[in-house]
Formats: C-alpha cells, sequence, structure tokens
C-alpha cells in the first residue's frame, strides 16, 4: 500500500513538474491534515472534518488536440505513431518550454490504425446487438513515436480536458476518457502504462509485443490483442531449428521491444542448441557510427542466417546501410514488427527474408471506409492533410505542411489509384488487432451498462461508470468477431497464433508478402508449426539455405567441442573400433554389446561373425583329408601285414602289437577329425579323451615292441632266460597297464572339470572364438604330461638298441620315430600357447598327424616297401645273416 501511494505521488509530482497538469490557485486550509485529490477512480477523499475552502485545480501547459475525435456518451482514447520521431526541444531554463510536437516521416500504416479504430467505433454505434441506443466516442492522437509524447498523452487523456476543476467536486468530472487503444510501440506502452495503472484505467494495445508487459504486479491494467514476444520468440527458435541452422547473428532495437525480445529468444535458442555468432543492438537515434559498426559486423560475420527483433524504423536505417556496401546475401528472420511492415517490403535486395507475422485476416468494409475520403474531410484534418499532401506531393490551401516549392493540388488526384501502406488492405494483420482491441473495450462497457432482457439487450445511456467498473469486465471479455475468438488470459494477453511470412520476388521485381505456415502456441509440443514447401530463400534459391558453424557429424563420428568456440564449432572425431553412433551430430560413441562389432562407417553395431575350425573352409578341408588319409593308410597297411602274416618280416616284428599298434595309428589320424567342426559339450569332452588315450595306446605298442626287442637281444646270449618274463601275455599287460593309467587321468579330468564349448570374445575383439576350454587345465597337462613321459621312456629305450645288429634294425626306425615324435610335440607347446583362435586348434591337429605320419613312416613303410616291392628279403635266411658292410 506504501509503494503505491508513493508511486501515486510521483506521478502528480511528474504530472505538476513535467507536464503541468493542476495548479492549486487559492489558499487551501488544512486544519492540521493533508488533502489530497480523488482519484477518478478511488483517489484519497479528504479527512472527515477537514476544512477546505473553494480551490481550483488549473491545468497547466497546453494540452494536445486529438488527430480524430469525437463526442460520445463514453469516450475511449487511441494513442498511435503517425510519425516518427520527435520534435528535439532546446531548453534554456529562463522561458517557458514550446510544446511537444511530432516531426520526421509520416507513417501511413499507422494513418490506417487509427482509421480502423475510427471504423470500429462507427460499426459499433451502428450495431443494434452491441452497445444498442448508445454512442461511443473516441479522442485519437499522435504520439510521434516517442516516449515524452507518449507520457504526455497519457496525463493528458487522465485528466481529461477541463481547463479548471473544483476541488469541492473532488476532481470527479475531471476524466472523460474510461479506456485506451494503442500504444503501437513497447517502450511507450510501458511508460503510459505506468501512468494508467495506479488509476485503473484499462489500456489495450494492438502492437505492444514486449513480454515484460505481461507483468500484472507492474503493469494492472494493460492488456494486448498481439501475443506477447515470448511466444513470438519461442516461435523464432523453433523455425530456426526447423531449417537446421544452428549458427547465426541476431540484431535488435536497444529498446524495451527488442531488447526483451532479444533476450527472450537468445533464452529459447539455447534451449534448442543454437549459436549465436554476435547480438548487436541499435536504435534509430543513435549516431550513424553505430549503425555502420552494426553493418561492418554482419559484413564480417560467418553466419548465413541474421535474426532480427526490431522496429521498422529501425531496420530501415540498417538495411540502407547495408545497401551502400552490399554483402553476400543473407537470410533474415524477421521479427513480426518489420516483417510484415508493407513499407519494407520496397528493400527487394533482402527477397527470400521469412518471419513471424500476426495471422492475415479480412475485415469487411474496412477498405471502402479508408476509401472515403472526400476533399472536405481531408482539409478538416491536419493529419488527413499531411497524408494527403505526401502522398501525392502536392500541396492544399495556402498554409500548407509541405514545401512551397510543390505545385498546388487540382483536384485530379484518386485515393482509388494509390499504392500505399494507408490503402493496402490485402495484408490485415495488426489493423485486426486494433480492430479487436476496440471491440473488447466495447464489449467491457456493454457488461457494465446493458442488461440482457429475453433476447435483447438493455442499455442505459445515463449510467456512470468508472474505469474501475471497464477493467473488470475486460478481464472476462470471450467473443468472435468476424470470425476471430477475443478473450484475455490472466495475465492479460491473447492465445499465440502467427502466419509465417516470406518476402518472394515476383517477376516484375517487387517483393510480396506470402504466408507459407502456421504457427498455434497452444497446439501440443512438436505439432506447434505447419509449414508448405513453398518457400522462396535468399537470392531466389529453393534450397535451404545453410548455416552452421561445423557441418554436421554424420552416423559413425562424434562431436569434439573446439576450445574457446561456441558448442555450435566443434570437430567430427571417428567413433573408435568397437563403438557407434547411428545418428547426426552425436556427442558420444557408443560401445556395441559384447557379442557385437561395428561396421566399417562405425554407424551400426552388427553379431560378430563366429570364427571355429569348420569342414568348409581349405584349412579344415585339407587337415581332415591327411587324417581320413592317414586312417586309410594304416587300415591299408594292416591288410597288408594280415595278408603277409606268414611271412618272416610280419612274424619276426611281432605281428600282434603291430596290428594293434596300426590299430591306435588309425585313432589317432581319425581322432583329429573331432577338432573340426562347432565345438559342443560332447566334441569338446571327446577330442581331449580320444587323443590322449589312443596316443598312449600308441606308444604303449611302440614301447613294447622297443622292450621286445631288447628282450629278443638278450635271449639270443648263452644262459639267458629273459622271453619268458617277457612274453606276449606280459607284452599285452604292458600295453593295457599304460593306456589304464590314461584311462584313468581322464576319467578323473571329466569328472571334476571336463572341457567345455566356450565363446572367447577376448583373443579378437572383432570376432568370437568358438572354442573347447580346458576346464581343469592341470587335467589337460596332465595328459599331454603322461604321454610325454612314455614317449621319453620309449625313446631312451630305443636309443640303447640302436646299436644292435642291422638285422634288428626296428630299434633304429623307432628311435627315429621317437625323435620325430617327441621334436612334434616339443614345438607343439609354444605353438599351441601363441597360435589364435582356430589356428590353435589347427596346431594340435597338425601336432597329431605330424607325430602319427612320423610314427606311421618310420615304422611300418620299410617293411611294406621290403613287403611289397622286395619280396626277395622278406626271407628268414635275409633275416638271420648279418650285413656285410
Amino acid at each position: 500500500m506504501q509503494t503505491q501511494v508513493m508511486e501515486i505521488s510521483a506521478l502528480f509530482i511528474g504530472l505538476r513538474l513535467a507536464l503541468g497538469v493542476f495548479e492549486l490557485n487559492s489558499a487551501v486550509v488544512f486544519n492540521g491534515s493533508q488533502v489530497g485529490l480523488k482519484q477518478r477512480s478511488g483517489l484519497t477523499q479528504p479527512r472527515s472534518g477537514a476544512g477546505i475552502s473553494t480551490v481550483k485545480c488549473k491545468l497547466l501547459g497546453k494540452a494536445h488536440l486529438p488527430a480524430f475525435s469525437m463526442d460520445g456518451d463514453y469516450i475511449i482514447g487511441g494513442v498511435f505513431s503517425i510519425h516518427y520521431s520527435l520534435h528535439t526541444v532546446k531548453h534554456n531554463y529562463t522561458s517557458t518550454p514550446e510544446p511537444l510536437r511530432c516531426t520526421g516521416s509520416f507513417d501511413s500504416r499507422e494513418l490506417r490504425f487509427s482509421r480502423s479504430m475510427v471504423f470500429a467505433i462507427d460499426e459499433i454505434n451502428n450495431s443494434t446487438d452491441l452497445l444498442p441506443g448508445i454512442r461511443l466516442g473516441y479522442q485519437i492522437y499522435d504520439s510521434c513515436a516517442a516516449v515524452p509524447m507518449a507520457v504526455h498523452l497519457a496525463f493528458q487523456l487522465s485528466n481529461g480536458e477541463d481547463l479548471e476543476v473544483n476541488t469541492s467536486d473532488h476532481c470527479s468530472q475531471s476524466g472523460t476518457v474510461i479506456a485506451i487503444v494503442g500504444e503501437s510501440g513497447s517502450t511507450p506502452s510501458i511508460s503510459m502504462s505506468r501512468v494508467f495503472g495506479p488509476f485503473n484505467i484499462p489500456q489495450v494495445s494492438h502492437f505492444a509485443t514486449c513480454a515484460c508487459l505481461s507483468n500484472k504486479q507492474q503493469y494492472p491494467s494493460f492488456f494486448r490483442t498481439i501475443p506477447s514476444d515470448h511466444y513470438q520468440a519461442k516461435a523464432l527458435a523453433k523455425m530456426v531449428k526447423h531449417f537446421g541452422w544452428t549458427w547465426i547473428g541476431a540484431v535488435h532495437s536497444d529498446s524495451d521491444y527488442g531488447n526483451n525480445g532479444m533476450a527472450s529468444f537468445l533464452e529459447a535458442a539455447h534451449k534448442e542448441g543454437i549459436c549465436v555468432e554476435y547480438s548487436e543492438s541499435f536504435y534509430r537515434t543513435h549516431p550513424l557510427s553505430k549503425i555502420q559498426k552494426v553493418a561492418d559486423v554482419i559484413r564480417r560475420s560467418t553466419a548465413m542466417v541474421i535474426v532480427a527483433f526490431a522496429a521498422p524504423g529501425d531496420m530501415r536505417l540498417l538495411f540502407e546501410e547495408l545497401l551502400q556496401k552490399p554483402s553476400p546475401p543473407r537470410q533474415w528472420i524477421g521479427s513480426e514488427a518489420w516483417v510484415t511492415d508493407p513499407d519494407m517490403l520496397r528493400f527487394t535486395f533482402f527477397a527470400g527474408a521469412i518471419g513471424i507475422g500476426i495471422e492475415r485476416s479480412v475485415i469487411p468494409g474496412l477498405r471502402d471506409f479508408l476509401m472515403d475520403l472526400p476533399p472536405n474531410k481531408v482539409a478538416a484534418s491536419p493529419v488527413l492533410t499531411e497524408f494527403w499532401e505526401n502522398e501525392f506531393n502536392c500541396k492544399l490551401g495556402k498554409e500548407s505542411s509541405v514545401s512551397s516549392e510543390k505545385s498546388q493540388c487540382d483536384g485530379t488526384e484518386n485515393i482509388q489509384t494509390l499504392q500505399s501502406p494507408y490503402t493496402d488492405t490485402s495484408q490485415l494483420r495488426i489493423t485486426n488487432m486494433v480492430y479487436k482491441a476496440v471491440y473488447a473495450i466495447a464489449h467491457a462497457i456493454h457488461n457494465s451498462v446493458c442488461q440482457k432482457t429475453n433476447s435483447t439487450a438493455q442499455c442505459d445511456r445515463l449510467t456512470k461508470i468508472g474505469s474501475t467498473q471497464v477493467l473488470t469486465q475486460l478481464k472476462k471479455v470471450s467473443f468472435s468477431q468476424n470470425g476471430y475468438e477475443v478473450s484475455f488470459d490472466a495475465n492479460g494477453d491473447p492465445v499465440a497464433t502467427y502466419d509465417l511470412v516470406n518476402w518472394q520476388q515476383s517477376q516484375s521485381g517487387s517483393v510480396k508478402l506470402v504466408t507459407v505456415g502456421h504457427y498455434n502456441a497452444s497446439l501440443p509440443v512438436g505439432q506447434e508449426f505447419s509449414i508448405n514447401k513453398n518457400l522462396t530463400w535468399v537470392g531466389g534459391s529453393t534450397q535451404v539455405p545453410s548455416s552452421v558453424c561445423t557441418d554436421s557429424c554424420p552416423p559413425g563420428t562424434r562431436k569434439v567441442l573446439q576450445k574457446g568456440k561456441p558448442i555450435c564449432c566443434y570437430d567430427c572425431v571417428p567413433c573408435p573400433e568397437g563403438e557407434i553412433s547411428n545418428s547426426t551430430d552425436s556427442s558420444d560413441c557408443f560401445p556395441c554389446p559384447r557379442e557385437f562389432w561395428s561396421n566399417a562407417e562405425r554407424s551400426t553395431c552388427f553379431p560378430k561373425p563366429v570364427e571355429f575350425l569348420s569342414f568348409d573352409e581349405v584349412l579344415g578341408i585339407i587337415l581332415a583329408v591327411f587324417s581320413v588319409g592317414g586312417a586309410c593308410l594304416a587300415i591299408i597297411t594292416a591288410a597288408v601285414f594280415f595278408h603277409h602274416r606268414t611271412s618272416p618280416i610280419v612274424r619276426a616284428n611281432n605281428s600282434e602289437l603291430s596290428f594293434l599298434l596300426l590299430f591306435s595309428l588309425a585313432l589317432c589320424f581319425l581322432c583329429s577329425l573331432t577338432f573340426i567342426g562347432t565345438p559342443s559339450e560332447w566334441s569338446c569332452m571327446l577330442r581331449h579323451t580320444a587323443f590322449g588315450i589312443t596316443f598312449v595306446l600308441c606308444i604303449s605298442c611302440v614301447l613294447g615292441k622297443t622292450m621286445v626287442v631288447l628282450m629278443a637281444f638278450k635271449a639270443t646270449l648263452p644262459g639267458s632266460n629273459v622271453m619268458k618274463w617277457f612274453g606276449p601275455l606280459q607284452q599285452r599287460m604292458t600295453v593295457v597297464s599304460f593306456t589304464f593309467i590314461q584311462v584313468l587321468i581322464c576319467t578323473i579330468w571329466l569328472a571334476v572339470s571336463p572341457p567345455f564349448p566356450l565363446k572367447n570374445l577376448t583373443t579378437y575383439k572383432e570376432k568370437i572364438i568358438l572354442e573347447c576350454a580346458l576346464g581343469s587345465a592341470l587335467g589337460f597337462w596332465a595328459v599331454l604330461g603322461y604321454i610325454g613321459l612314455l614317449a621319453v621312456f620309449c625313446f631312451v629305450l630305443a636309443v640303447l638298441a640302436r646299436k644292435l645288429p642291422d638285422n634288428f634294425n626296428e630299434a633304429k626306425l623307432i628311435t627315429f620315430s621317437m625323435l620325430i615324435f617327441c621334436a612334434v610335440w616339443i614345438t607343439f607347446i609354444p605353438a599351441y600357447v601363441s597360435s589364435p583362435g582356430k589356428f590353435t586348434v589347427a596346431v594340435e591337429i597338425f601336432a597329431i598327424l605330424a607325430s602319427s605320419f612320423g610314427l606311421f613312416l618310420c615304422i611300418f613303410a620299410p617293411k611294406c616297401f621290403i613287403i611289397l616291392f622286395r619280396p626277395e628279403k622278406n626271407t628268414k635266411k635275409q633275416l638271420m645273416n648279418k650285413n656285410q658292410s
């Protein structure tokens, strides 16, 4: 409450000092208490018992005359920026300052706005449904687009036009305007609203979009029919994002409209991941050097898209400066203030600009009203006279506002053929906002003074209402006019709907404003925009221009920010092996699952190829052929031995052990086949146990043959009885005993921790090795160790028997075979450990085949050669004779 009283006091001080509103010309008797003026809708009353003499409040200064006015039962004020600037007043502090007055260019578009307000009021006065029997009046002023004039007019509209008011009437008749339409700019609207707010005078703006005006704490009586810049900024950011622009420039008016709008846009752009190379502010009253600096920044920039949140007057100066030294074409994105201004379309160099615009509308009868400017009406209005003289480049009457060099208007001027923003009703956007603002105020008055009986409304024109009542009703209005919904939310804002507009150049070279899309903030997220494809871009191109600091990183790469630069400037680094990024501009690479691997482009994961030694590949086929071939050779050799079983060479070399050795060799050859193919639980257990047992059986047979050779030699010595202790039964028991030990080792291994199939994911990152895990490494090495132990023992015995007479030379053959066997398996160990993947299995198979072929060739090949090709040596006599040296 104290804040409000201070604010009101400050306003009255400004009223008196700055604008000279009222002066107390006679003494005031206080009787110990202070007297204040009554607010039109509730200022402080004099305290009870306070005596007061007759005092007159006299208006100081000179009131400004309205551009258009008409008396009525209720007066609606209007403030528009019909001129661009205010005449500069020089104060000498010795005389009364001259009155404020407008100067500069004439804005015929704003004239259309003001005349549209007149049209709407005339339409309401002729209506039988809205305010029947009541006549609305208006007072429309020109603010010169300047804050001092806007504030001056705000006080003038608040006080009324009475030159003197008796304080005995408590100034109750001092104000006649109950609502205001205007102003066009945000900054003047803010200043005016601070005046109107404490007096509860409703202000409905048609063009002030600053989001700050939604603050009801500061601007309690402010409403608007145009959406807030909060929604426009979000729409612009979404549009920039929609077209893939992440690197943009930004310029804005150095005003409440531009500063607040750009701040909202930058916040929304940041959320959308858009980077801004620069953000420059300027204003039409700034020195030319400031405008040139902004233009130079644009020329040097790398951003091809520029978002401009500025007033038309400011953009006009910037475009004119850019045309002095044209820069490479830029794609301009405009706010509704300038991008839909018909006067801006003359800058054909900037064709292709797109932006947000208020929805295009149709107001029946408006064009005929605007064109109805007979000479007497034009001559009666200084504003219309100036408009007429400017547009037709002539002067009306002797005292004219234009140069005396202009010719006199001769009456042939035809407004129907005039090409001007005033006469252009093809793009009624902001004009409709004025139209809706007037109707909103009319509905609020209607709801205050009219009672509905049956189907008709009865209105009392004598009902006295204040601005507070209109303010209350204005918050509740909800109606449809010409198909357009009008209502206000708690902040005094309407539902945000926009057109997406595009500057398209026609074949004649002129630029036209074309609606190419729509935006509705009330729709669900992601559905707000609807854009067609009939857009024309900068330079007349139909291709969307690119504006990025760095080209998008393709799938398979990730973004790495460049040091000291915005987040939109980055390097594209390929993903490492095993990681992918499957989207454009990915900020990180993601590892593939364990059984998957990245493709060459690093854009997708595919299942790792499973590798094992199969029968389908060349290596597997070769090893299988050798395995089967070796087994066949062993069987053929057994058949040859069986066919010649009575021959001396077969009988002399222990045929029983020879056949058992051939059988074990055939098994050794065939057991290598269990290492080829897809590893399974059974094949893993079979391959190692079969290998271990068959090889022990084979070595046991060789060991038995070696011991037979030694025993046979010792049996030829006089008095030796060795052979009876190492006869056929003992030989069989030796082979069985040695083999049983290996069977026992394998049984324990399988019972405790058997081999099992395993997907090896560590040897190779890019593929899976399907192999047999050992289960228990101790069991595996115990099997190999036992085989090695028997082989070494056999080798030692064979070495001992190598110097026997040549007729017993099987010992030498066994020595060579054991030498090959041990050499193969000694080299096998490092090769097995170091071979990766399926080659581990191939090495093991090679060791099995090599050692098996070594035994077979060394022991049986010479015998088969004699049996088949040297039968003359296959005699008992030949075997018993010693070699002749």
